[in-house]
C-alpha cells in the first residue's frame, strides 16, 4: 500500500506520513525536537542517552533504515549539529513528497538514498556506523528480510566500538516473532533492552515495542526513568528479564524469514 503525506489536521504546520490505515510518521518540520509517537520518544531518549552524549567534537554516523517522514533524522540533526546521517528508504514517490512537501533545512547532514534496508546497509564498509535505527515498515509490517540473523550479522559487522542498535517492531502477546527478533539481536550484542507499555506487556492490545542493544554496557536505569514518566509508561526489560522474556525463541534465517504480525482491526501507528 503506497505511503503519502497528509497535513495533521490537529496541528497546524505539522505532517503525518499515512500507509493504509498506519500512521507511519509525525513531523512538525519548524519544531523537529517536539515528538508525538511514544515509541519514537523511546528511540530518541536512547539516541540522546548513548551516541548523541558523546563529545561534541567527536565524528557521529547515524544509519536509518526506514525514513518515513524522517522524523527521527530531523531530531538528531536538530540536537546535535553536524552528525553525518544516512537514510536508507525504497519508496521513491515517499521520498519526493518528504523532500517537496517538508523540505530538510540546509547543510542537515542528512543524505537520504532511495535503497530498501538491507541492500543499504550491506553497501557500507565495515566499522562504519555508531547508531543504527531500524524503523523500516511495509505498511503495518516489518520487513521479513530485517529481522533475520543474517542481517543481524551484518548490522553488527558494521558497528563501531561503542555503537548502538535500536529497533522500533510491533507484535502482541505472546510475542512469538518479536522474541525470535530479539534471539538473533541478542546473538550478535553483548547487552540488551526490550520497552513497550505495560498494557501490550500484559497482552492486552497490539502495540510497539522498542529494542536497543550494543556492544557494552547501556543506561538501563536512566532509560527505565525516562520511559516510566512518559504519558503511556514504557516499562523496559534488562538483564535475566529479557534473557527469560526471550526464552527458547530461535532467531529468524534467511530461509525461514518471516514479516512481523499486523494488527487485527484499526488504526496503528508504527
Amino acid at each position: 500500500m503506497p505511503a503519502y503525506v497528509e497535513p495533521d489536521p490537529f496541528h497546524p504546520g505539522a505532517f503525518r506520513v499515512v500507509a493504509g490505515d498506519t500512521a507511519q510518521s509525525w513531523v512538525d518540520p519548524a519544531d523537529p525536537l517536539r515528538i508525538e509517537f511514544e515509541y519514537v520518544q523511546r528511540v530518541v531518549e536512547a539516541l540522546d542517552a548513548t551516541v548523541l552524549a558523546r563529545p561534541s567534537d567527536e565524528r557521529v554516523r547515524v544509519v536509518h533504515l526506514g525514513g518515513g517522514g524522517l522524523t527521527i533524522p530531523r531530531y538528531v540533526a536538530a540536537r546535535r549539529p553536524g552528525t553525518a546521517q544516512v537514510v536508507c528508504e525504497p519508496d521513491a514517490d515517499l521520498v519526493e513528497q518528504v523532500r517537496r512537501v517538508m523540505p530538510l533545512p540546509a547543510r542537515s547532514g542528512i543524505k537520504v538514498r532511495t535503497v530498501a534496508g538491507r541492500e543499504g546497509l550491506e553497501a557500507m564498509p565495515p566499522d562504519h556506523i555508531d547508531a543504527l535505527v531500524l524503523d523500516a515498515f511495509d505498511g503495518p509490517r516489518v520487513p521479513a528480510s530485517l529481522a533475520t540473523g543474517e542481517f543481524l550479522a551484518e548490522v553488527a559487522a558494521r558497528r563501531r566500538r561503542g555503537g548502538v542498535f535500536i529497533a522500533n517492531i510491533t507484535d502482541r502477546a505472546p510475542f512469538t516473532w518479536s522474541r525470535r527478533f530479539a534471539a538473533a539481536v541478542r546473538d550478535v550484542h553483548r547487552s540488551m533492552l526490550v520497552s513497550a507499555e505495560t498494557a501490550v506487556w500484559k497482552g492486552r492490545r497490539f502495540g510497539n515495542l522498542v529494542v536497543v542493544a550494543a556492544d557494552g554496557p547501556l543506561p538501563a536505569t536512566e532509560l527505565a526513568r525516562q520511559a516510566a514518566r512518559a504519558a503511556f509508561p514504557y516499562r523496559y526489560l534488562a538483564g535475566r528479564d529479557v534473557v527469560d522474556w526471550i526464552g527458547a525463541a530461535t532467531p529468524f534465517t534467511d530461509e525461514d524469514q518471516q514479516s512481523s504480525p499486523v494488527p487485527k482491526r484499526g488504526t496503528w501507528f508504527s
